[in-house]
């Protein structure tokens, strides 16, 4: 197999997946109202602000790196694990206006950072807030992971993972495969597969369940 059948991406695969996550999840927080976003999310002891407030965090996270690349000063994308859990609890304390905004300008903020990259700067050593030191090209496809898959797990049923890119659930897929070291995978549609390997809800039959991941 070659291209996305076999799980493969390109640095313009994850900006464009970026751009449509974006759009998607911007569109599914515009139909909500406070009592939608007071609603449980599809991941556990989360509401739906509890998920937009992470998302819009990690958008504020990933500027840090963008800086970071830009700059060459160190900037980590959370200051302590402590400040990463704020980021989520302050989720509940907003207005449903207020996380609207702060979603909205914390990913075109994001955008107009990562736009304005170098192809020089795009090659830049950054740290995640895994530890885990990467080019700054890795920085698109850490965030169209973050809105694809978070917009599903809002759970309005505005989006499902049949909506997102068939490319984008072939690298989620195969990246989620390697990491739980799963030697194969349980037929199915790809958008149900995926589901199952990100310990989404699911329709394959028998397959064993896997916890929640991202």
């Amino acid at each position: 197999m070659t291209g996305t059948a076999a799980g493969t991406r390109t640095f313009a695969d994850a900006r464009g997946w970026v751009r449509t996550g974006t759009a998607l999840l911007l569109d599914a927080a515009a139909g909500l109202d406070e009592a939608g976003f007071s609603a449980p999310s599809v991941l556990p002891d989360w509401t739906r602000k509890h998920l937009v407030a992470h998302v819009a965090a990690n958008a504020d996270a990933l500027c840090n790196l963008v800086h970071w690349a830009a700059t060459g000063e160190e900037t980590p994308m959370y200051g302590s694990a402590e400040e990463r859990a704020a980021g989520i609890a302050k989720g509940p304390t907003l207005s449903a206006d207020e996380l609207r905004s702060w979603l909205t300008n914390s990913a075109h903020r994001l955008a107009e950072g990562l736009d304005g990259l170098t192809d020089e700067q795009w090659q830049s050593k950054v740290v995640t807030a895994q530890g885990r030191t990467v080019p700054a090209t890795e920085l698109p496809w850490m965030r169209a992971r973050e809105v694809c898959v978070h917009v599903v797990d809002l759970g309005s049923g505005v989006v499902t993972f049949a909506d997102l890119p068939r490319g984008f659930l072939a690298a989620l897929a195969e990246e989620i495969r390697a990491k739980r070291g799963l030697a194969g995978l349980p037929d199915g549609p790809l958008p149900e597969v995926a589901a199952w390997l990100a310990g989404r809800p699911h329709s394959l039959a028998d397959a064993p369940e896997l916890g929640p991941w991202l």
